[in-house]
């Protein structure tokens, strides 16, 4: 859970492609003009894409 920041998206970190896929859909969701972000979940070995400043907690 990341407090303060709405989470829009997990990717498995054991995926073949690795942080890729994240990475793609966060530079698209930028495209659009969403100020995300990915950051790597330790605890579930997840890399989310979260949506920074927004008010709803994922």
């Amino acid at each position: 859970m990341v407090i303060g920041r709405t989470v829009l998206e997990r990717f498995p970190a054991g995926g073949p492609r690795g942080s890729w896929p994240a990475e793609e859909f966060a530079h698209a969701r930028r495209q659009e003009g969403m100020p995300v972000e990915v950051v790597m979940d330790l605890a579930s070995d997840t890399f989310l894409v979260i949506l920074r400043g927004a008010e709803g907690v994922d």
